[in-house]
């Protein structure tokens, strides 16, 4: 193994995926992984071994999976061996093997992996520290909140971010100052600095730490608050004070709020009403929002809401209208999901079939592999084999997935496999491997992916086809950067 395979497997998601290192694990396929990290410097398989020896207490043999990782200096590996070592008691040798050194200390990746490793070893205060010089970045802050849950230190985090909120409440006044002479944003005429924004989603997180640590009143009145002053908020601020509002049980304070935005808060409304016993009140507060402002999203809350009741053909009508827009797909799939999940294939693919609309119309292949999967759902194998390998016949290697998962659901397994053997789609080993573990295979599985070097080459090989191929198709490409504009 080498630094640099190794960053192209985090790079691209080469040699084993964590899904699959996963799905070994689950079929008691350790000792398998273990021989995969050793024999082919695997580094999934590497990490998903050693934290399950770690769990089972086996920590030496965890730490030695972690050495020639760590030996060539691959960082993720000092953070897993430092995660081991806390799991054996070892915190401060732990902390002090991945401490930031004065240069890590402005990189805030490795200072939020390093706060997560002092929580667990219970150093809270110095996670926060690492973190607090980053905390003007909203993922970070975040972050902060995340890692000292549960560790009884929720005053120093509120204190911390006060401190924060005040200091951009400070910037919010001076560029409001700095508009004052101007007309403001050319789109809502108000000052719409990063500062307001920042404030905002700073509130949402002292909201959330008062909830935790028990202080809900409070937690309610700084949404409220800032809510009632009457500046514009982003989406996620009317919809975090909506749902806390459900969860303290203010449905009547909810229900004012919905009135007011009801693109954010009308759906947690609905599904409050439902919580509390009050589903068919509910379910006519949808439809009402339905017929008033017929939005995506209220039919897709309407959905959610008949689906739990059971009336699955009610839900996938009430989504109906929307299944043909492009940004409402994946409602579509949904829709075919229940379906298929309610043993009902057959009403799945008619719904399929029609569909009209530009976006389908635009977009052929996704509905024939949408169409293939509903005829393999439906047993309609021998149909939907003759499809598939017309398809591949005008495509060659484009199909062959959606063709081996018809010949395995039709029984030919063998066959199955043989064509994704000698596919030549850059996919089709993750295909073969994932049909080899779901036919209790994992040695072959393993063995059907590439290594991370041999990907690596693959893709390097692919690059320089692809540069040879253009330049062929235009011998002159990028010839213009040379040439020099005459003077007149």
């Amino acid at each position: 193994m080498n630094i640099d395979d190794l960053s192209h497997q985090a790079r691209t998601h080469g040699g084993v995926y964590p899904w699959m290192a996963q799905s070994l694990l689950e079929m008691g396929q350790l000792e398998l992984l273990i021989r995969a990290a050793q024999e082919r410097g695997d580094w999934n398989c590497a990490e998903a071994a050693a934290r399950e020896l770690s769990a089972a207490g086996e920590f030496e043999r965890a730490l030695a999976l972690m050495d020639p990782f760590t030996d060539i200096g691959w960082r993720a590996a000092e953070w897993v061996t430092a995660e081991i070592m806390i799991r054996r008691g070892e915190g401060d040798e732990a902390l002090a093997m991945v401490r930031p050194d004065a240069t890590e200390l402005g990189d805030g990746h490795v200072c939020a992996r390093y706060a997560e490793l002092s929580a667990k070893a219970g150093r809270v205060d110095e996670a926060i520290d690492v973190l607090t010089p980053h905390l003007g970045e909203f993922w970070l802050r975040s972050r902060l909140v995340d890692v000292t849950e549960g560790q009884g230190r929720d005053d120093r985090v509120l204190e911390v971010l006060t401190q924060v909120a005040e200091r951009m409440e400070r910037m919010e006044r001076m560029e409001r100052a700095e508009h004052t002479e101007r007309a403001g944003c050319e789109h809502c005429g108000q000052s719409c600095g990063t500062a307001r924004t920042d404030r905002w989603d700073v509130l949402l997180l002292i909201s959330r730490v008062l909830e935790r640590a028990g202080r809900t009143d409070e937690a309610v009145a700084v949404l409220r608050a800032e809510t009632a002053s009457g500046r514009r908020h982003p989406v996620n601020f009317p919809e975090y004070y909506a749902a806390l509002l459900a969860r303290q049980g203010l449905i009547d304070e909810l229900g004012a709020l919905a009135a007011e935005d009801h693109r954010s808060a009308f759906d947690v409304y609905a599904t409050a009403l439902e919580d509390a016993g009050r589903a068919p009140e509910a379910e006519a507060l949808l439809r009402k929002g339905i017929e008033a402002h017929d939005h995506p999203k209220d039919r897709v809350a309407l959905m959610h809401l008949l689906v739990r009741q059971g009336r699955i053909d009610e839900a996938v009508e009430t989504g109906r209208p929307t299944y043909a827009y492009y940004d409402c797909w994946n409602l579509l799939h949904w829709a075919l999901e229940l379906l298929v999940d309610d043993g009902r294939p057959g009403p799945a693919l008619e719904l399929l079939e029609g569909l009209t609309g530009a976006y389908v119309e635009g977009h052929p292949d996704q509905v024939l592999r949408l169409r293939l999967w509903l005829l393999r759902e439906a047993g309609r194998c021998a149909e939907g084999i003759a499809e598939a390998t017309a398809l591949n016949e005008r495509e060659p290697g484009e199909w062959d997935t959606a063709l081996a998962r018809l010949l395995e659901r039709d029984g030919r397994s063998e066959e199955a496999l043989a064509l994704l053997r000698s596919s030549t789609h850059d996919s089709a080993h993750f295909d073969l491997a994932e049909m080899l573990i779901r036919q209790g295979r994992p040695a072959e599985a393993l063995a059907a992916v590439p290594t991370i070097a041999e990907g690596r080459a693959a893709a390097e090989r692919r690059e320089r086809e692809a540069a040879e191929r253009r330049e062929q198709e235009d011998p002159w490409a990028g010839a213009g950067e040379f040439v020099q504009e005459p003077p007149f």
